[in-house]
């Protein structure tokens, strides 16, 4: 049986950086551009009306921008998930966009494959945020997960587990993982599902923070 393709809304004022991630999401299986919106307004017509899986969301649009529309697109389509696409690495647009109920918040300057595997995170139920700005929900996004707990709760991981997850929180993808270690896609995402529970985190970001915390990573390389 096959299953239905992701319903995408591409919410940007740029007509050409529309056609080109229609071009880029068209190509790709499971995904299928249903419409564009050039303004804010327009944009919660369209998702009152086809109830989007997904949407990528520019932050500047005129009359009505992407931060002011974000609480109102909760309002007409609250099961549809919304990916912050932004020229903007301010940190408080990255607050404001989260506490908004955005799930992911990804720059235009990306690339490719970065986008599509914000875009597949997100309609998994992840959370996807940047890797350059990551760091900035340290401290007042999200409570300290992972900071209780016995103080061997890392070593209690095996090694491979311990790997996975530190490539994990420096921001690489499942696939590039697989690539580095010669491991399969699959066995990947069962070394970070295992070590993900054995720390009792719920998200790369808890991740990031576990990390960066017990010195398992640096905030210098986070940022890069």
């Amino acid at each position: 049986m096959t299953t239905a393709p992701a319903h995408i809304l591409l919410a940007d004022d740029h007509a050409v950086l529309r056609a080109g991630l229609r071009l880029l999401l068209t190509g790709q299986e499971g995904l299928l551009v249903i419409a564009e919106a050039a303004t804010g307004l327009e944009t919660l017509r369209l998702a009152e009306k086809l109830q989007p899986d997904l949407i990528l969301l520019d932050v500047s649009m005129p009359a009505l921008g992407g931060l002011e529309t974000l609480p109102l697109l909760r309002k007409v389509a609250p099961a549809t998930r919304i990916l912050i696409l932004t020229m903007h690495d301010d940190p408080q647009y990255l607050r404001q966009a989260l506490q908004s109920g955005a799930v992911g918040y990804v720059l235009k300057k990306a690339a490719d494959t970065e986008l599509l595997s914000a875009v597949r995170a997100v309609l998994r139920g992840e959370v996807y945020i940047h890797p350059s700005i990551t760091r900035v929900l340290l401290d007042d996004l999200l409570p300290a997960a992972g900071d209780s707990g016995p103080a061997n709760q890392w070593e209690s991981l095996t090694e491979r587990e311990q790997t996975v997850l530190r490539q994990v929180a420096l921001g690489y993808t499942s696939a590039e993982i697989a690539e580095q270690f010669n491991l399969s896609a699959k066995t990947v995402e069962t070394y970070r599902a295992r070590g993900m529970e054995k720390l009792a985190l719920r998200s790369r970001a808890a991740l990031v923070r576990f990390a960066l915390r017990r010195g398992l990573i640096s905030a210098d390389v986070c940022s890069d």
